[in-house]
């Protein structure tokens, strides 16, 4: 993997060794003075904020990118692609705040997807480069930030600890960690986040910290990765006028950091518009019509446009951009006879975009390329560590998942003994023997389901949160996914422990440690079993709504083929193998044999006299020499289910863009 070097600079932004740092941190001065004012533009802020972590300001250049997708099916057009971008070329600078503008289907969110490495489909054409060096796409998520439109965040982890999560998992493994958490403190000041840092993130829209300071706290989350580049979709929309001056001041404080940094924004007010350097606008069909700098009030951009005949005036004291956006409507296109991109690019503004493209191509004498040693900053065992602290602190701060199947196990035990209060070693007919293994089976389904169905959304609502953190680079979704099977252990343990104390003394079963032992290793691995079904159902469902369809389903599937509504020796033989692939088969099969499969008491059973140990085999298929195989099977169903979950995780990726 390469990462390069910005012209005019000679530090790299990824510090790949204690002693590079070290260098980069001597040199920074030297650096930030050395930078060409032809390639930072005219409109820079003059005040350079420096931070503990030193980085490279790189430019990114891109020349003649094209951008096709698939036709889809139901147009019937064979081998037809869409040209959803045309011959886009241009540039961003470091401290240089440039606004990416049109109207809707123009094409913003789809070039900067292009040009951050964030298309997951589609065809791209053109030269994509960085500091003058080819980009290679494994590099994107080490030089880059993206601050999606949408705010998704853990809701029961701290806005510190959010940022805290991000720096962990995407800063050098070599950068101390007093140099961390020192940069974890000056990102959350030049973000205004220090006086909310220990405040919930919550939900949004529900609890937590407000929609402005989500958005904040999205682009706190990339900052503190310390990129060279940061794109921002849309950073301003669905906030009130106070909150979008807030989250500019931020975006500004930012670009003062020497950072290039690229916004989309949709119709803005006049002080926030010229809050920008430069623009640039496209028109539906992903075509450029106008880029260069706004200029002292717009007058660059105002110049250009009033100079083609036709276009109207602009009014005194209107807003540019709404303006620009009017006069270069489609039908004001048509009605003037022009293409605007065919004018842009016959334009002084595209002779010398291309010139400045063309300088930024070549890498500057002295720079050099580096070469990342992984794809991600930490290695596996860092990154599970902290995928499991964050899981950690998730779980224990949401009582409503938590403490409410916590609440039913003990309630369920408690019916459960109160029912079959001292009848466990009280068994004298069948029917005895069918009220415990009903009620047992009633119980283990009940809380079964409840345990399937509760993580169905707790699982598809951090599958977003994941998508994005994946795409960040902050670890490959194994990290993610086995922290979360291996958070659920302890709750599940707890969980049977409870049903364990409380059920097992009420109903009188035998007083034996290996029957006990059996008892709670039965109940804990079938919860386990179901929490891990559940999970494997979301990680192949789309929706939470289809998980919860097709968990709905399973449970109707594995309480028809447990044995017990239909003991295995009475199935047809075309059903019967679904017997024995059911993993509550097993439960109930383990349970009984272990309690009862070695009593040799009779009892009357159908009219005979049995003992209890004939009565299991005959009448359920119920034999002890199994109890190995159960014991195995027992364990082997939740790390198969946990398995595909892991897998299909990683591997399936509901979220296209």
């Amino acid at each position: 993997m390469k990462i390069c070097t910005a012209p005019g600079t000679g530090r790299s932004r990824a510090l790949a060794s204690h002693k590079r740092f070290s260098y980069l941190k001597r040199k920074e001065d030297l650096s930030n003075s050395m930078q060409d004012d032809q390639l930072q533009g005219a409109h820079t802020t003059s005040e350079v904020t420096r931070m503990v972590l030193p980085f490279v300001p790189v430019a990114l250049s891109f020349d003649n990118v094209h951008y096709f997708v698939d036709t889809p099916k139901k147009f019937q057009v064979p081998n037809k692609k869409l040209h959803l971008l045309q011959d886009i070329s241009g540039a961003f600078r470091p401290g240089v705040l440039t606004a990416l503008m049109g109207s809707s289907g123009a094409g913003k969110t789809t070039l900067m997807d292009v040009l951050s490495g964030r298309k997951t489909g589609g065809y791209i054409e053109g030269d994509i480069r960085v500091g003058g060096y080819p980009n290679g796409r494994e590099a994107y998520a080490r030089v880059f930030g993206y601050c999606e439109q949408t705010d998704v965040h853990s809701p029961q982890i701290t806005v510190k600890e959010s940022v805290m999560y991000s720096a962990w998992l995407r800063l050098p493994a070599e950068i101390p960690k007093h140099i961390r958490l020192e940069f974890v403190k000056e990102v959350l000041q030049l973000i205004e986040l220090e006086e909310i840092k220990d405040a919930l993130v919550g939900t949004c829209g529900v609890s937590g910290i407000s929609r402005e300071q989500r958005k904040r706290l999205t682009i706190a989350v990339e900052l503190v990765s310390n990129p060279s580049i940061i794109f921002m979709d849309e950073p301003t929309t669905g906030l009130d006028a106070r909150a979008v001056v807030v989250v500019m001041r931020v975006v500004k404080n930012i670009v003062s950091t020497k950072r290039t940094v690229v916004c989309t924004i949709h119709q803005p007010s006049i002080d926030i518009f010229e809050a920008f350097n430069e623009i640039i606008l496209m028109k539906r069909g992903g075509q450029i019509i106008y880029s260069g700098e706004l200029g002292q009030n717009s007058c660059n951009l105002i110049e250009y446009f009033e100079g083609i005949p036709g276009v109207s005036k602009i009014k005194e004291n209107y807003n540019p951009a709404t303006w620009m956006l009017e006069v270069t409507n489609p039908s004001i296109e048509a009605e003037l006879r022009v293409d605007f991109a065919h004018l842009y690019k016959e334009s002084y503004l595209y002779q010398r975009n291309k010139k400045l493209v063309n300088e930024l191509r070549v890498p500057t004498q002295g720079s050099e390329e580096l070469h990342f040693t992984t794809h991600f900053s930490q290695n596996r065992w860092e990154q599970f560590k902290t995928c499991l602290w964050k899981q950690h602190l998730s779980y224990w701060r949401n009582p409503t998942y938590n403490l409410g199947r916590l609440i039913l196990a003990m309630v369920s035990s408690l019916l459960y003994g109160v029912l079959f209060w001292n009848k466990g070693q009280k068994v004298d007919k069948d029917q005895d023997l069918f009220n415990i293994m009903g009620s047992v089976y009633v119980f283990m389904i009940s809380i079964g389901a409840s345990n399937l169905l509760s993580i169905l959304p707790v699982v598809t609502s951090q599958r977003a949160i994941m998508y994005r953190e994946r795409f960040a680079g902050m670890y490959p979704s194994k990290a993610h996914s086995l922290a979360q099977v291996i958070i659920e252990i302890p709750y599940i343990f707890l969980e049977a422990t409870l049903f364990l104390i409380i059920s097992y003394p009420a109903v009188n079963l035998y007083e034996s440690a290996y029957k006990v032992s059996w008892y709670f290793y039965d109940i804990f691995c079938t919860l386990l079993n179901y929490k891990y079904m559940g999970m494997a159902i979301a990680s192949l469902s789309s929706t939470y709504q289809m998980a919860s369809i097709c968990g709905s389903f399973c449970i109707t599937v594995v309480n028809l083929f447990s044995g017990f509504l239909i003991p295995q020796p009475m199935l047809p033989k075309w059903w019967v193998w679904f017997y024995w692939i059911i993993p509550t088969s097993w439960t109930l099969r383990g349970l009984f044999t272990s309690q009862y499969g070695d009593i040799n008491r009779e009892i009357i059973a159908f009219g005979k006299r049995k003992t209890i140990t004939a009565f299991l085999e005959s009448h359920y298929g119920f034999k002890r020499e199994d109890l190995l195989l159960t014991a195995i099977l027992l364990l082997a169903y939740p790390i198969f289910f946990a398995s595909i979950f892991i897998y299909f995780t990683a591997k399936l990726n509901f979220q296209k863009r």
